[in-house]
């Protein structure tokens, strides 16, 4: 069981600390509130840009002191950015947790956007964004977005466009920072063998000084999705393929049994619905996944697979016949026990990284304003009923609501 502790700064910075006395490793990260969907047209793969500059030099260190600060004594500082949230954070001995805590402060909020670094990294994120569009899978799932969220934020690309990216310059960063930065939405979270004090003591050295801020800035919400279907030709040998719409959000009740659902339809066990179907089966598959990601204000389901162009609409009718099963054929006693315990074991297993449960920790207060345990998540499971996952089969899988995205040569 976990047991972790929070904290609130005066600045309104709140810190949560899980201490694991069966470690040496402590894993830290600060994460904002703040994520590609702030980001307008005009700015779009600012906050990602950010992210890579933050590296890039802080008003007492230059890019190299960052990046040997705590690789040096064999750790790892890095960071990433979503549609909603970006995390910088860190893993090392927990004997050098200050120097974590202190560095991982610097970067967030003194960095001074040298212009010969933005130059330089402009172009290292230039072939991120080629290397990502090489990539099927990745450019799939971001055609996809911006079909289920069209002329929305949540539907841009994180990585921003190439006209904006080559366009950003110092004052860019510094006014984005200003406009978003709020303290009250940005939380420290670690977890480690240290003392919850030694936690408290070191964040109100380093991050207490922050001065607090806020922001006026309201984030546009989703409200309207309608079903679509594309079909985008790129030069590829295999046909890929997403399916699916919008879905609940964080905070909707539902979420644990849709999340559950779809683990059943397409999850990582070999066993699921889908993979036995296409790839056990039919063998038109090598791998297929349904996936539910729950945002502030919506939530996205999709499901995706890469096939033989020849083999594509044979494909999707056996992923819609899978879907009419689960609405029209409730789980039996059995089914619906099995599937239980896999998801709760799935979970368990997850909750053992204690670089992940970080994780967890901080996007869990910043979206529920608290952390939902384990055992509140497991009796969520264990009180779904089959005609629960029937109904919700019949709300989230009908087919008339899918949007569907084929992509290929």
């Amino acid at each position: 069981m976990r047991n972790y502790q929070i904290h609130t700064l005066k600045n309104g910075i709140r810190v949560v600390h899980n201490p694991v006395t069966t470690t040496k490793i402590i894993h830290c990260g600060i994460m904002l509130d703040i994520g590609s969907r702030d980001e307008t047209q005009a700015n779009q793969g600012i906050a990602h840009f950010w992210e890579h500059m933050a590296f890039k030099g802080t008003r007492k260190r230059k890019a190299f002191h960052i990046v040997n600060r705590l690789e040096s004594l064999g750790g790892e500082l890095n960071a990433f950015t979503d549609k909603e949230k970006i995390l910088f954070y860190a893993s090392l001995r927990d004997t050098y947790f200050e120097r974590a805590i202190e560095l991982l402060t610097d970067i967030t909020f003194d960095s001074v956007f040298p212009a010969s670094q933005i130059n330089r990294e402009r172009n290292v994120i230039l072939e991120e964004m080629a290397m990502y569009y090489d990539d099927p899978e990745d450019s799939l799932q971001d055609e996809f977005d911006s079909l289920i969220f069209e002329g929305h934020p949540m539907g841009m690309n994180i990585l921003g466009r190439k006209e904006t990216v080559q366009n950003f310059k110092r004052k860019d960063f510094q006014t984005f920072i200003r406009q978003h930065l709020n303290t009250r939405k940005i939380v420290f979270s670690s977890v480690g063998n240290v003392p919850f004090e030694k936690v408290v003591q070191l964040a109100e050295k380093y991050l207490e000084p922050v001065p607090p801020t806020s922001s006026k800035i309201k984030r546009k919400k989703f409200l309207s999705y309608h079903p679509k279907e594309l079909t985008l030709q790129r030069p590829m040998k295999q046909a890929r393929c997403a399916i699916g719409r919008t879905a609940f959000h964080s905070r909707q009740e539902e979420r644990t049994s849709f999340y559950m659902l779809t683990n059943i339809l397409g999850g990582g066990g070999m066993n699921s619905r889908l993979n036995l179907a296409l790839r056990e089966k039919h063998g038109f598959v090598y791998s297929i996944g349904a996936q539910f990601v729950p945002f502030t204000d919506t939530g996205l389901f999709v499901i995706n697979f890469g096939t033989e162009p020849s083999q594509l609409s044979r494909s999707i009718t056996l992923v819609m016949q899978e879907l009419r099963k689960l609405r029209e054929d409730r789980l039996g006693t059995k089914q619906l026990a099995s599937s239980k315990e896999q998801i709760l074991g799935q979970i368990a297993m997850a909750e053992e990284n204690n670089a992940g449960f970080m994780m967890m920790m901080a996007r869990s207060l910043l979206d529920q304003n608290r952390i939902i345990s384990l055992e509140e998540i497991f009796d969520k499971i264990r009180n779904t009923t089959a005609s629960d996952l029937q109904r919700l089969a019949n709300d989230m899988l009908n087919e008339e609501q899918l949007s569907v995205l084929r992509m290929h040569a």
